[in-house]
């Protein structure tokens, strides 16, 4: 074969190669630039812009405000925030914290008034910020009400009781109370520092615009369910397919209607939906810094708004208080911290009476029933992602108790 004719092919090669890259970006242009930006999503100049502006990134579904908006009274007195906090044997100065970890917002809630309200990095209190995982409290909630209503008839119901389509899967025959503590015996790797993850295969694989639940029938049993508690992301969006199968409604849709309505949100939110219509329940709802206060205080309130029982006080009661060896504070196995884990929410190690919601990147919704506060901290920390040794979460933890021990 001569020179002449092998330059002929690669010219061939590389024109038909340039002809299909052109095909993919005129058809999926879309699921093309969801890709970009999912690869690009938390680099450290365009991290906040895109924690704000989620809406403009993926498809997604309104959560339409309460027709009727509760607004938290402002407290007259200024607080100030602690200058300091510490932190085993070091002082960590907090205004320098909270610009290290680039934190949006940060709302101090105390008696159903707003103590302080702090906004960085081109955030208002009218900006949307995407929650990440604080999505998965939500879901709990939302389950919870539709357990009250007999839609779901129990927790000790099976995924297949609802999905049969997830036979054969690693979800087959797994109770649901089990998914609500991350203790599916799905196996899962949750390292966001690894390329090749499945969180992070799953993140490129809905930036594509692929509905989650394929990529949930794909994953295998790793342990027997209810016996070790693996955080596993997808869990909550198997819960999410669950929630929408009961009730015949979108997670939106129900969403709106028990949740958002009744605890008065001032504000629309919105949730990211995949090509199917189906909402990102791992971690895909926006929301403003005051609404997602709401959540804090209506589980502050033993899921009471206003006097009236949104999310069933029982519920709320079982999310927060582990009840078996594997996800009790202290004695988990597999995390680099000690926090114990409910159905959906959090329990810090080393006091009895606080829970949160939290999300990568620095995302909490803390509450402390015995100061009757709730704080929300947003932000857009870049620097997590590199974080092996649970640094900020620790540190995250002993900020808030810090601001605790000013209401004495």
């Amino acid at each position: 074969m001569t020179m002449k004719i092998i330059r002929k092919i690669l010219f061939g090669l590389a024109s038909l190669l340039g002809f299909i890259v052109l095909v993919v970006v005129i058809f999926f242009r879309q699921e093309a630039y969801q890709l970009y930006k999912v690869l690009t999503f938390f680099d450290k100049d365009a991290i906040s812009s895109n924690f704000k502006n989620v809406k403009d990134i993926f498809h997604t579904s309104i959560v339409s405000g309460s027709s009727n908006p509760y607004h938290f009274a402002k407290r007259d007195k200024v607080f100030a925030l602690p200058i300091s906090f510490q932190f085993n044997d070091s002082t960590v100065n907090t205004q320098a914290y909270l610009d290290y970890t680039l934190t949006d917002a940060l709302l101090i809630i105390r008696h159903d008034s707003i103590y302080y309200e702090y906004y960085a990095n081109q955030f208002t209190e009218n900006d949307h910020h995407i929650s990440w995982s604080m999505s998965k409290s939500v879901i709990s909630a939302l389950l919870g009400i539709a357990i009250h209503e007999g839609k779901i008839k129990s927790i000790e119901e099976t995924v297949t009781d609802y999905l049969p389509e997830f036979a054969g899967t690693g979800y087959d025959h797994v109770r649901i109370k089990d998914v609500l503590q991350m203790s599916s015996g799905v196996g899962f790797n949750e390292d966001y520092g690894d390329f090749n993850s499945d969180i992070n295969v799953m993140g490129r694989y809905f930036a594509l615009g692929m509905p989650m639940a394929d990529f949930a029938k794909r994953l295998k049993r790793a342990r027997q369910p209810g016996t070790y508690n693996l955080y596993v992301s997808i869990d909550t969006q198997v819960l999410g397919m669950i929630l929408t199968k009961a009730t015949g409604q979108s997670i939106t849709d129900y969403m709106n209607e028990k949740l958002w309505s009744p605890i008065g949100a001032e504000s629309d939110a919105y949730w990211i939906v995949d090509n199917s219509g189906m909402e990102f329940a791992i971690g895909g709802l926006n929301a403003t810094a005051r609404d997602y206060a709401k959540i804090g205080q209506l589980f502050l309130d033993s899921g009471r708004w206003l006097g009236k029982q949104v999310v069933p006080e029982a519920w709320v009661r079982a999310s927060v208080t582990p009840d078996a060896p594997h996800v009790m504070p202290g004695k988990r196995s597999t995390a680099l911290r000690k926090d114990g884990y409910g159905f959906q929410w959090w329990i810090p190690y080393g006091r009895e009476d606080e829970f949160n919601a939290q999300g990568i990147y620095g995302q909490f919704i803390y509450i402390d029933p015995d100061k009757d506060m709730v704080i929300v901290k947003l932000s857009s920390n870049y620097h997590f992602k590199n974080d092996q040794t649970g640094y900020f979460h620790d540190h995250e933890i002993a900020l808030y108790r810090k601001i605790a021990e000013q209401f004495n």
